[in-house]
């Protein structure tokens, strides 16, 4: 997953720097940050004060949420991937389904690195903006999902079981999750543009621009 969200950064003409515990955890230089997948997002960090039953990272935990605090401190556009979008919610104080076959028995939740579902943009929002308003067929290898919102996020896309595909933060240049992995889909210009647009506000140019001004991106 690192590697592909450093090519997405790469051929939107950034330069990703990777960061995480046991490599590089200084954000000083960055001009904008990726929140990838991975496990879990420990329980007890949205209210749920019971033993996780999958795994998860608590010092990656700790590091993604200081990096978020980080970048809204110093106003730095943020793409949360999956675990990374549930993040976003997170850390605004929303909290997460913990697992979609207990509290969604009759959702079909098919995971696939290949597209296997279709994410539905919600009109007006930033999401639409950058990708269309028409619906995106999307990839899926997660089994959790945004529940309530947390403070100043809006969903950006529902799947066809009004599940929560897509969130963004409103009233700031950008901050968006989505609950997919666009960069297993780089052939798709639609799935790219969420990188150029994430490169293109954090060198300060408008989101819709193709040709980015290089940036160093944490991916």
């Amino acid at each position: 997953m690192r590697l592909a969200n450093s090519l997405g950064v790469w051929l939107s003409g950034g330069v990703p720097v990777r960061i995480g515990p046991g490599l590089r955890t200084s954000l000083d230089g960055l001009d904008g940050l990726i929140v990838g997948g991975g496990v879990d997002i420990e329980s007890r960090l949205y209210g749920i004060d019971t033993t996780d039953e999958w795994p998860n990272d608590p010092d990656r935990d700790a590091l993604e949420i200081a990096a978020l605090d980080w970048a809204a401190r110093h106003d730095r556009p943020v793409l949360g991937i999956c675990r990374g979008a549930q993040l976003l919610n997170v850390h605004r104080g929303g909290t997460l389904f913990q697992d979609l076959a207990h509290s969604h028995p009759d959702y079909r939740n098919p995971r696939s690195v290949f597209p296997c579902k279709t994410a539905h943009p919600r009109i007006g929002t930033r999401l639409s903006f950058l990708i269309g308003e028409n619906r995106l067929r999307i990839n899926a290898l997660h089994h959790q999902a945004v529940d309530r919102l947390g403070q100043g996020m809006a969903v950006a896309a529902l799947d066809a079981g009004d599940v929560v595909q897509a969130v963004e933060l409103t009233g700031h240049r950008f901050w968006l999750g989505v609950q997919w992995h666009p960069e297993l889909m780089l052939w798709s210009p639609r799935q790219l543009r969420l990188f150029r647009a994430l490169v293109a506000a954090a060198a300060g140019d408008e989101p819709q621009r193709q040709s980015p001004t290089p940036a160093s991106i944490s991916a």
